[in-house]
């Protein structure tokens, strides 16, 4: 963006052509369920927001038990699940999944804040479609989501 550019928007000019604003949003079936599986209510929160904004409908767990039961009973078109949790862990929680043959392929982005690069290796090789360090930020969700989602429609 050139200073032209920089002083209209900062005047109320508008945005500038090749804002992410400007840019086409990707298309989703509205009420199409995420699953988020995490302890952190911060995160929870964080996630369900940013999917509400982007018309997905969120649901949520706060432990690997009840998540795994809310994907049973649901079918989500994505899981976020992450790796430490109380009880049942994540990966635990992933084979869990993949052995029923009602959640065997719903995709999973694991989660982690640990910066161990071993966690990203269990959770690919138990069968995680997806691995996401915390913090994140939105564009990686959103290119996660889309990659898992939007990818499988056809």
């Amino acid at each position: 963006m050139g200073l032209f550019d920089f002083v209209r928007n900062m005047l109320g000019g508008g945005a500038a052509k090749d804002d992410r604003r400007n840019r086409p949003r990707s298309s989703v079936k509205r009420g199409t369920q995420i699953l988020i599986i995490d302890d952190s209510t911060t995160v929870v929160t964080m996630l369900r927001r940013m999917l509400e904004q982007n018309g997905y409908e969120p649901l949520e767990a706060f432990d690997a038990e009840s998540g795994i039961q809310i994907a049973k009973e649901n079918l989500p078109r994505l899981i976020f699940l992450d790796i430490v949790l109380p009880g049942m862990n994540g990966f635990a929680a992933l084979r869990t999944l993949r052995r029923d043959p009602l959640t065997a392929e719903i995709p999973v982005i694991m989660m982690s804040g640990n910066e161990q690069a071993t966690e990203q290796f269990w959770a690919q090789k138990i069968g995680a479609d997806d691995f996401m360090k915390k913090p994140f930020s939105r564009p990686e969700v959103f290119a996660r989501v889309d990659k898992l989602v939007k990818g499988r429609e056809g």
